[in-house]
């Protein structure tokens, strides 16, 4: 499903500012694989993502989705094929638009003056009950009115109404309360499973890292250190996943995002 080939990123090359985000970086995953990624900060896990979505091409490698090479297929043509969720709550739903019409542009049907039917509407019914916040009777009612956590639910939705060929989750509970980032985790988990979405993940948390998906990996200095599924997963410990990354890289995580949260 997803092949990254050798890929390098350097910004600002020849200048006093010159910084190499990603280092000869491959990966693949299978179709409905679910992976999670954690790292320091300015480990090149946010550069991973946008070298996928396209927001700059690669230097070097590859990236191929579906069979398809979209190395320098411009990102608005990537979109249509990619789902992404930011940090922000706000970042991925228009405030002055209603739910419903959120919705209809989400799932090409308009926006404003979208032409919707009563299938259209039962639909969307039906998926906003899934998260259980009483949404699907409020569906004229302005985003903009939501609470953060509402927002970052229904643009998870939004972001699966046709189900994407990936689906890019950039820490996108981290700015939730606690109880609201483990209802949005929990229908992470359940629409991604029953649509077989390939995801990427990052984290934080190593408890998340480890509970949720297929795979864990671990980046530093633009590249990926470590990476481990299956049985070999599943008996990882948060502190065996520090002790296997110190080993890796040669040096102890440096994050206090990712210590405080265990």
């Amino acid at each position: 499903m997803l092949t990254l080939t050798h890929i390098s990123k350097t910004f600002n090359p020849g200048t006093v500012n010159e910084k190499t985000a990603l280092r000869d970086l491959s990966l693949h995953l299978n179709k409905g694989e679910f992976a999670t990624i954690i790292g320091s900060n300015g480990a090149g896990k946010s550069t991973l993502f946008n070298a996928i979505a396209g927001s700059f091409y690669v230097d070097s490698g590859s990236v191929v989705i579906s069979g398809q090479d979209i190395t320098y297929m411009p990102e608005y043509r990537r979109a249509k094929h990619i789902g992404r969720l930011f940090q922000d709550p706000l970042a991925g739903t228009a405030p002055g638009m209603t739910i419903e019409e959120n919705l209809a542009l989400a799932a090409g049907r308009g926006g404003w003056f979208s032409s919707l039917s009563k299938a259209d509407r039962e639909r969307f019914r039906a998926r906003l009950s899934l998260l259980n916040m009483g949404l699907e009777d409020r569906m004229k009612q302005p985003v903009g009115l939501l609470s953060g956590g509402q927002r970052q639910a229904l643009t998870l939705l939004m972001s699966t109404m046709n189900p994407p060929w990936l689906l890019l989750l950039d820490e996108h509970t981290a700015a939730l309360d606690p109880a609201t980032a483990e209802k949005v985790l929990s229908l992470t988990a359940q629409i991604t499973q029953e649509d077989r979405i390939t995801t990427l993940m990052i984290t934080h948390n190593l408890q998340s890292a480890l509970s949720m998906g297929t795979r864990t990996l671990m980046m530093d200095n633009g590249r990926i250190v470590l990476d481990v599924s299956g049985q070999e997963r599943n008996k990882l410990t948060p502190a065996d996943l520090l002790t296997r990354f110190q080993a890796q890289a040669g040096k102890a995580l440096d994050s206090d995002r990712v210590l405080f949260s265990q």
